[in-house]
């Protein structure tokens, strides 16, 4: 995990945010999630591995004003609240691998885009499985990104693990119903593509 960490360090201190592939000046299918599912204003949602992204940037601006926002990377953190000035004291950020993660309350909106397909071991996947079953909040939302089965097989130069439908089910099925799960091309700021599926699910 340390040299996981060193890695991300030195993306967010040596790359610019249009010289990474997941860049996205605005999120739309996360923001569809919290529309379509009428999450409330004053929901707690964490983000993920959110990195410098902007989709806090669209929650606060939509209204939403319990967020928090977790990456391995504090200079990525620091880049996030650099952008946002001020708005930065209305989010809670967390610097830790999601795995170290041990959260004092629990979450209605637990959202991971890219985040999640960095873990390639079995241990370090039921790891994450028993995190979010005991994270989020009873009829709280988790919303996961991947790569699909169509996608890369890598991402910043590291081994990711493809996802289908089936397998996100085989995973989480015993803790969330599923509501609904789309595959999505994603564009990256290089002209290439990248192709994601997205899932839904609900803690039982």
């Amino acid at each position: 995990m340390e040299n996981r960490k060193a890695h991300w360090e030195n993306v967010f201190a040596n790359k610019q945010e249009k010289e990474v592939s997941w860049y996205q000046q605005k999120p739309e299918t996360s923001i569809n999630f919290f529309t379509e599912n009428n999450i409330s204003k004053d929901a707690k949602i964490i983000d993920i591995g959110g990195g410098d992204s902007y989709l806090i940037d669209s929650l606060l601006d939509l209204g939403y004003t319990n967020l928090f926002l977790l990456d391995i990377s504090a200079n990525a953190i620091e880049r996030i609240k650099n952008r946002l000035g001020a708005k930065s004291e209305k989010v809670t950020f967390i610097v830790s691998d999601v795995l170290d993660f041990q959260p004092k309350t629990t979450f209605d909106v637990w959202h991971d885009r890219a985040s999640f397909h960095f873990l390639t071991t079995e241990k370090e996947i039921e790891m994450y499985k028993n995190l979010v079953s005991n994270s989020i909040s009873e009829n709280g939302f988790m919303f996961l990104g991947t790569f699909s089965e169509n996608g890369p097989l890598k991402c910043s130069g590291l081994e990711i693990t493809q996802y289908s439908e089936e397998k996100f089910e085989r995973i989480f099925g015993t803790n969330f119903s599923k509501m609904n799960c789309f595959t999505e091309n994603h564009q990256t700021p290089f002209d290439t593509t990248q192709n994601f599926i997205f899932c839904t699910f609900k803690k039982k």
